[in-house]
């Protein structure tokens, strides 16, 4: 596919008030300064063709891999993780959008052929989902290549079909994320043996095989099925753990934070310190004296 970029002002989008954006891009080299983070003031959509993408959204890491699709709504900040766009191929589309209220409806415009109601109840989903990437959605990737092909040809009813396809890429994300939804409402039991499993022992230097075997998995589907259910990679969930473990042991004054930072599993004191203000904000010894009432200390 050869590379193409319309923005508003082409004659292509005369027709499309609300397509502010569509592009395909082929990237042979590193582009330095070329995705600098920004807030967006309108819905985005990018689709990974080839290659590997690292970017931020909403001071969240990812990389992206081909079949990946990432949306980026108004009001977040997006932008490459050094500025820079990667060596790769990608896709993508930006629609007029206003920023999304705390209970506000997803108003796309008079074009898109959604209800009200499923358009609210998408808004809804999309301000409270934590999902930002969709791994190996190629669906999204055909839709955006059909968009472009319509874009080419403009044969009779065009721009109905290219509006249908629209509507039909906020369905696909929707439905993902009712998906993802549920997919983490129905927790397997595997998973929440390996919590306790893991909390049993979390002084002992977990690897992601030792996870996967625990759950009778290979270590791929493991990671996906983990990264699906909580939204985090198995070692960052496993950090997660050992922070939740921490926390209520920090409200033991009795207990030493090296003493702590061992017991859960940090290799020194130090990396537990970084960590968990990382993560919670405070040092240890901050959380401990902020959150720890005088009565704990003398008990």
């Amino acid at each position: 596919m050869n590379q193409y970029f319309l923005k508003k002002e082409c004659k292509e989008l005369h027709a499309f008030p609300h397509v502010l954006e569509f592009a395909f891009k082929k990237n042979n080299t590193i582009q330095f300064g070329s995705l600098r983070k920004e807030t967006c003031k309108f819905l985005r959509f990018y689709y990974v063709v080839d290659g590997r993408f690292d970017w931020n959204i909403e001071e969240q890491h990812y990389i992206l891999y081909p079949g990946d699709l990432a949306i980026i709504l108004p009001g977040q900040c997006f932008g490459g993780e050094k500025d820079l766009l990667d060596i790769g191929t990608v896709s993508w589309i930006h629609l007029e959008q206003q920023e999304l209220e705390q209970q506000g409806k997803l108003a796309i415009g008079n074009w898109s052929r959604l209800s009200d109601t499923e358009c609210t109840t998408i808004g809804k989903m999309l301000l409270v989902s934590n999902c930002q990437v969709f791994p190996k959605l190629k669906d999204a990737g055909t839709i955006l290549q059909t968009i472009h092909k319509e874009f080419i040809n403009q044969e009779i009813g065009y721009v109905a079909r290219i509006n249908q396809l629209l509507d039909e890429l906020i369905i696909l994300v929707a439905r993902q994320l009712t998906r993802h939804n549920n997919a983490r409402r129905d927790f397997p039991q595997a998973f929440t043996k390996l919590e306790q499993t893991l909390r049993a022992d979390l002084s002992h230097q977990w690897t992601v095989d030792e996870m996967a075997a625990l759950v009778g998995l290979g270590i791929t589907a493991f990671s996906e099925k983990v990264k699906g259910f909580t939204g985090f990679s198995p070692l960052n969930y496993l950090i997660n753990i050992r922070i939740s473990e921490a926390l209520k042991l920090l409200k033991r004054i009795d207990v030493q934070i090296t003493d702590i930072a061992l017991d859960v599993g940090f290799y020194s004191s130090q990396h537990f310190a970084t960590t968990f203000k990382k993560l919670t904000g405070y040092t240890p010894s901050e959380f401990r004296k902020k959150h720890v009432a005088p009565s704990d200390e003398t008990a």
